[in-house]
């Protein structure tokens, strides 16, 4: 690809013409060095626990974002700010395929009451490699002055990111999470990096993090209802039903979200498993579960933080299927739009309404 100046990218992009079918996020060619927000996508599904296809969701959303006018009700104009999406590793996304097979193999041993070790043995290691890669290649991006956002890809794709921000950040941070589950079981099938242990791992292995705050939690085991009651403070929750029954005794989604937005530091990272939305919204990721937040409902939500005056110093967005028609790298690359323009408004790069 062909780098375009900032000077040059605001120019074209503002055209609205069709972009190519080689170009980047939202048609953009921008060259990372001119960028103040940089994407890390990470082809990665090796721990999937059902429904496969997250790898290839980096560049499916990519492809997808040339459909996106750059305008934004929100945010005002997020593209003048600098936006660049990395080239995904391919040597990455070909470790993924083959831990996926030795996952598979694991998998087929446990339901038999078994044990495969070597395989296990190997997933594990390439999960490393993985965490490795992405640490490396978000603080290298940190220590230039960028903002930086994972575009998984399963959820354990954006834990080197979340450690490089652990690693970076002179204050604590808290962690604003959507999703159908927790993600807080240990090892989760001997995967000690699986998609479902997620902020297990982060919580372990990232002191800065003050205060994990989860919306649209709707299928989880009593392991993990458990462990976010012994984080005591530092853990909360706004379940997907308890959301819906407060929505329908008359309180506005303002008056509902509030309460769990004042609960963060003002220094918060985004983790969004698009399966916190309703299934309409991604009917082919791995794990869907009925009901869930709107399209508009998340929205709302990364708004509000905005509004609240917090930090936003990173974000992920995970479990983004993909499917013959295309709708869910559709909808995976208006929320990605969405994360980058509330991202970049809370820093100041852009103003917002």
């Amino acid at each position: 690809m062909s780098y375009r100046t900032l000077e040059e990218e605001i120019e074209i992009l503002e055209q609205g013409l069709p972009p190519a079918q080689n170009d980047g996020f939202i048609g953009g060619r921008l060259n990372p060095k001119e960028a103040s927000l940089v994407l890390i996508p990470v082809p990665w599904e090796a721990t999937v626990s059902y429904g496969q296809g997250t790898a290839k969701a980096p560049d499916a959303i990519k492809l997808s974002s040339h459909q996106l006018d750059v305008e934004n009700y929100h945010y005002i104009k997020p593209y003048t700010a600098g936006i660049a999406m990395l080239e995904t590793d391919k040597d990455l996304l070909e470790l993924s395929n083959k831990a996926r097979k030795k996952a598979i193999k694991v998998i087929d041993a446990i339901e038999k009451g078994n044990e495969d070790k070597k395989a296990l043995k190997f997933v594990n290691e390439a999960s490393d490699i993985l965490n490795t890669s992405v640490y490396k290649k978000a603080i290298k991006q940190i220590k230039k002055g960028k903002s930086v956002g994972v575009v998984g890809g399963d959820h354990s794709s954006p834990l080197g990111l979340i450690k490089a921000l652990n690693d970076t950040q002179d204050e604590d941070f808290g962690i604003l999470h959507v999703d159908a589950h927790h993600d807080l079981r240990c090892a989760y099938e001997g995967f000690t990096y699986s998609h479902a242990s997620i902020f297990y791992n982060a919580m372990n292995e990232c002191k800065k993090i003050s205060k994990l705050v989860q919306f649209g939690i709707r299928d989880y085991s009593s392991e993990e209802a458990n462990r976010l009651k012994d984080y005591g403070n530092k853990g909360s929750c706004l379940y997907d039903s308890q959301m819906k029954e407060e929505l329908a005794n008359g309180k506005s989604l303002k008056e509902v979200f509030t309460p769990y937005i004042e609960q963060l530091p003002n220094n918060v990272y985004l983790s969004i498993d698009i399966d916190g939305l309703e299934p309409i919204n991604c009917p082919n990721t791995g794990t869907p579960v009925p009901s869930g937040l709107s399209f508009s409902q998340l929205e709302y939500l990364i708004f509000l933080i905005v509004k609240s005056g917090r930090n936003i110093i990173g974000f992920d967005l995970c479990e983004v299927g993909t499917s013959k028609n295309g709708w869910d790298e559709n909808v995976g690359a208006r929320i990605l739009y969405q994360l980058c323009g509330a991202l970049l408004a809370s820093n100041e790069k852009i103003e917002y309404k």
